[in-house]
């Protein structure tokens, strides 16, 4: 399988490690992640399973993993992250992709298929709430404002509210095992290994175990993308987690109701927020499944 590493500017002054794998005239699929995680968070077992079908692309975002970390220097908004997926795009010389987005990512996800439909062959969201302040619809037909609905859970609260103070690599390592063990929701076992060498591997890839803070400080504003995203002529792929620990059900059926038609919600039962091998084969074959699907129904 090929797999190619490369460097790509896609700001003045900003500089993102880029990966590709799979066959290079195969479609392009791009894997966003979330808030302060390196593309190495897409686990490989994932990417390859992935790469059968497609040329996949997982990249670091500013201040994450070997990207340019610039936040204090030169600060940015979460709408900045989106524009440098299109322009990761861009200069690896991709016109239109697959896109996968977790957490952040599902909300980046969300911003280019709203801002850029024309580059976007279809989109899965994974872990993440709609970019709209539509009430949600409940079976019953009761309409519940966003803000009702189900919020993240108070073990995940009380862990973000901790300040992240850099006690060595190994204390890292435990910070961010707890972490995984907390936002995998409790209904799958936990492997502490499992996240741990993942973890040693992002920080080898990094280069240093200190933990960034940029995207939480990032401006946040200008992204409700309601009208957008329900004119939006992409097919859309909801995951919902049974387990999933920050934006759990609803949330997936919300999108699905924001987005409208085109979209579907698959179910992976014992998800939370995290991607542990248990749930990589059924999440593998539910995103292959939907690019399949959204690649047959174009004309």
């Amino acid at each position: 399988m090929q797999h190619k590493q490369q460097y790509v500017d896609v700001a003045p002054g900003v500089r993102l490690w880029t990966e590709r794998r799979g066959a290079p005239d195969a479609p392009a699929l791009l894997l966003i992640m979330g808030a302060q995680a390196s593309g190495l968070g897409w686990p490989d077992a994932l990417v390859d399973a992935l790469a059968a079908r497609h040329q996949v692309i997982r990249y670091d975002h500013r201040d994450t993993g070997r990207s340019t970390t610039a936040f204090d220097q030169h600060p940015y908004a979460i709408t900045d992250l989106a524009r440098d997926a299109v322009a990761v795009l861009d200069a690896l010389g991709v016109e239109r992709a697959h896109l996968v987005g977790m957490s952040l990512g599902g909300m980046l996800t969300q911003l280019v298929l709203a801002d850029h439909p024309e580059r976007v062959l279809s989109a899965t969201l994974i872990g993440t709430c709609a970019l709209s302040d539509t009430p949600y619809v409940a079976p019953d037909g009761t309409r519940v404002p966003v803000g009702e609905l189900p919020g993240i859970a108070p073990e995940v609260l009380e862990m973000w509210s901790r300040p992240v103070e850099d006690n060595g690599p190994e204390a890292e390592l435990d910070r961010r095992v707890e972490h995984w063990r907390v936002l995998n929701g409790g209904a799958l076992a936990v492997d502490d290994s499992y996240f741990r060498d993942l973890e040693r591997r992002i920080i080898t890839h990094t280069g240093t175990h200190v933990a960034s803070t940029a995207h939480a400080r990032a401006d946040d504003s200008h992204m409700l993308r309601t009208e957008e995203l329900a004119d939006t002529k992409v097919p859309v792929l909801a995951v919902s987690a049974t387990a999933e620990p920050v934006f759990p059900p609803p949330h997936p059926h919300h999108l699905a109701q924001v987005i409208g038609d085109g979209t579907r919600v698959v179910e992976i039962a014992g998800m939370g927020h995290a991607l542990p091998p248990a749930v990589q084969g059924p999440l593998a074959e539910a995103i292959l499944a939907h690019t399949a699907s959204a690649a047959s129904a174009r004309p």
